[in-house]
């Protein structure tokens, strides 16, 4: 029987179905008669046949390395074919092998991101160029970017259509970093962070102009100053791919120096209350609004004063009011993370000066840590009710919200003491709590480790098709599509999902152990100035 060789899938003039699966199938490909397609259709004609004949072995060698590889290479002959010059690009990835390993990742492990690239084919020699790929964009340089690509744009609704481009392309860039595991987990978070933080500046700068422009001011200009504070994952610096952004909206003042009914120009004019009303209402639509080409961040605002059914704005006089009278144990703990993101920073700095007695000038008692039970009670129960309790790794038992439950708690309790732990991101607040000596050695080990694999795991079940996805799949091919994307492989007699599954029962044990230690030993001592040793 004549040997055959892998170039022989495009080259031989007749191969039959076994002699196609025989070749095909150590790739990790199920569908080989599909795969098979795929390789005939990108090449079409025969210069397209010889290039792909020379890179079929290392292609099919990326591919099997994929988290799918008959998604990948299903995505691929797409993209082969949006192509603007197909020739150039064979030739490229002859030219540029990693670039092989690049969209196998991407391919293989995210239909979200593999649509971008084959909408904007273009984006591929960007992101695969190393002065790209390889450094960590600043906030500086996106800003640059963003104001070079606006600059020439006039009206609200194509300024904000570039802004959703953006989005895309950097969402892209982001995330070939994080599969290709150039940037790590903590990397992946603050680039996540630092994109929303130049969206959210320059949507809010958009909206402004807008509403200067004369939309609904009678071309009076309103000086009071306007700030939004980002709060949750987004104040902290730690935003997954799929985060909502949760923000308040503050202005300096809503209240008029002399009553004014009509402008100089004699149109209408609006109180400043309702300017900022209209502001923040168009800012929130501005992120949230889906067009041709898709949408910024889904905006969530009940963290505000009085949430759902308080102001969308409220000014710093009646935010101080509210949380010295009505502020609540879990708005102090969720104050941890307020950070003003855009508009004016000034206000937003008067902002967080002004919230920091709230948060820590009370004692953290009994009763404060009685709430904190409550509230996690509720989402057991919740997460019970669904199935999900042992698979949830943000709400389940050991999973994310009982970590920063134990951060948060120690910081409210000590912050007044020890200013150095006011940490808005969860893993520098591990770290100076263990400096501090208010977590022992094993705990900062066990909580770091825990969180850095838990948000590991929701980015890579958040970037296969941008939705929020916080629960371990209870399917075998996507609980090992999942195992793959984070780096796993199986070796001897465990798969990769096995041991995925693994490392997520140990250290979301090991957080629960914890959780109950600090919050059910019935001794309140972890939470007042009783500092432990640290262990030899």
């Amino acid at each position: 029987m004549m040997q055959l060789n892998l170039k022989d899938l495009l080259l031989a003039p007749h191969l039959d179905r076994h002699q196609v699966a025989t070749m095909l199938s150590p790739y990790g490909f199920k569908e080989t008669e599909q795969a098979d397609a795929n390789l005939q259709a990108m090449a079409d004609d025969p210069m397209a046949r010889q290039l792909l004949s020379e890179i079929i072995e290392e292609l099919l060698f990326c591919l099997s390395r994929s988290a799918d590889p008959d998604q990948a290479l299903n995505y691929l002959e797409r993209f082969t074919k949006a192509a603007v010059n197909k020739m150039r690009f064979l030739s490229y990835l002859k030219e540029n092998p990693r670039t092989l390993e690049l969209l196998a990742k991407i391919f293989g492990g995210s239909p979200f991101m593999s649509e971008i690239l084959i909408r904007d084919s273009h984006y591929l020699y960007w992101v695969s160029d190393p002065e790209i790929l390889y450094k960590n964009r600043k906030k500086r340089d996106l800003m640059r970017d963003l104001s070079i690509a606006l600059k020439y744009l006039r009206t609200e609704e194509k300024k904000l259509d570039i802004l959703r481009i953006f989005k895309r392309k950097e969402i892209l860039l982001i995330g070939i970093r994080d599969l290709l595991r150039i940037s790590d987990v903590e990397g992946t978070l603050a680039s996540l962070s630092i994109l929303a933080e130049v969206l959210i500046q320059k949507a809010y700068e958009t909206c402004k102009l807008s509403m200067n422009r004369g939309q609904g001011t009678g071309g009076r200009k309103i000086r009071a100053g306007f700030a939004v504070i980002g709060m949750g994952k987004l104040g902290g610096g730690e935003l997954n791919f799929s985060s909502d952004v949760d923000l308040i909206y503050v202005c300096s003042s809503d209240r008029e120096v002399q009553s004014k009914n009509r402008s100089k120009t004699g149109s209408a004019s609006i109180s400043k209350a309702e300017y900022f009303k209209h502001l923040a209402r168009k800012i929130t639509g501005a992120l949230s609004d889906v067009t041709d080409e898709g949408y910024l961040y889904r905006a969530d605002l009940r963290l505000r004063p009085e949430g759902r059914s308080g102001n969308i704005t409220n000014s710093l006089s009646s935010c101080r009011q509210y949380y010295a009278l009505r502020g609540e144990t879990w708005e102090r703990i969720a104050m941890l993370k307020a950070w003003p993101v855009a508009g004016d920073r000034a206000l937003g700095a008067r902002f967080i000066s002004m919230i920091r007695p709230f948060i820590f000038r009370r004692p953290f008692d009994g009763n404060a840590i009685s709430e904190v039970r409550r509230i996690k009670e509720r989402i057991n129960q919740k997460m019970s009710d669904r199935g999900l309790g042992r698979r949830h790794v943000k709400l389940g038992s050991g999973g994310i919200r009982e970590i920063e439950f134990i951060v948060q708690s120690l910081q409210v309790s000590f912050g007044r003491r020890f200013p150095v732990i006011h940490k808005r991101n969860t893993l520098n607040a591990l770290r100076a709590l263990f400096k501090k000596l208010l977590i022992s050695e094993e705990e900062y080990s066990f909580l770091s480790t825990a969180y850095i694999f838990l948000r590991d795991v929701e980015n890579k079940l958040q970037m296969v098709y941008d939705f929020q996805i916080h629960s371990i799949p209870s399917k075998e091919e996507e609980l090992k599509a999942c195992a793959l994307r984070m780096g796993y492989r199986a070796t001897g007699f465990r798969t990769a999902a096995q041991k995925l599954l693994h490392d997520y029962h140990l250290h979301s044990g090991r957080v629960n152990k914890i959780f109950q230690g600090f919050f059910y030993s019935g001794d309140m001592s972890r939470f007042r100035l009783n500092l432990p040793r640290r262990r030899a």
